[in-house]
């Protein structure tokens, strides 16, 4: 940040009363500018043992598949969310949500809440994100055309659950970035609630 919205003047950090770390502030109005992380949400949704993928439109991993998620609106919860990008990416609608994964990524200021749920009588389509979408079974997901390394271990982990008919919630942090986009989630530090 720049500049005050409210006043215009040039912000400086700095730390200000009863804080414990910079943050933006204007110098003029005394203005803090806090900055948090953005909270993306998505659905590990199926349809029986069949996956729902969306073949993304936009990068970052444009032309390859992932989960449908994106970022949390204003006014909505964390479900109502992943069930909104579902709709909006896959156009399916989705019943009987679970919390599934918690993902901190510090180094993006980014936290993604993943649900799993079933997809509405097995109806999907393609949403304006994306250029394909589809129900995989494990046998056909395009594995080597995953987006993200990280939803290729959500996918791993969810037919290990799928065969023991449990399905517990996880939380983990990418130490990097490249783990998101490019690495593994493996070796990130990881927890079950």
């Amino acid at each position: 940040m720049k500049f005050c919205t409210g006043c215009g003047s040039k912000v400086i950090r700095r730390i200000t009363v009863n804080e414990d770390r910079e943050r933006s502030v204007c110098p003029h109005c005394d203005t803090v500018f806090y900055s948090n992380p953005k909270v993306i949400v998505g659905c590990l949704a199926h349809h029986q043992d069949r996956v729902l993928l969306c073949q993304r439109a936009i990068e970052p991993g444009k032309g390859l598949w992932t989960l449908p998620a994106g970022f949390m609106e204003d006014g909505e919860s964390t479900a109502e969310g992943a069930a909104r990008e579902t709709w909006e990416e896959a156009r399916a609608r989705v019943d009987n949500m679970h919390l599934y994964r918690v993902i901190d990524a510090p180094t993006i200021n980014q936290v993604y809440i993943l649900y799993r749920c079933v997809v509405v009588n097995g109806d999907f389509g393609v949403g304006l994100e994306s250029k394909d979408a589809g129900l995989y079974m494990k046998s056909e997901i395009p594995w080597d055309e995953l987006a993200f390394s990280s939803v290729s271990e959500i996918l791993r982990q969810f037919y290990l659950d799928l065969s023991t008919g449990a399905f517990p919630v996880k939380a983990f942090t990418l130490e990097h970035v490249d783990q998101f986009i490019t690495g593994d989630v493996i070796g990130s530090t990881a927890s079950t609630c």
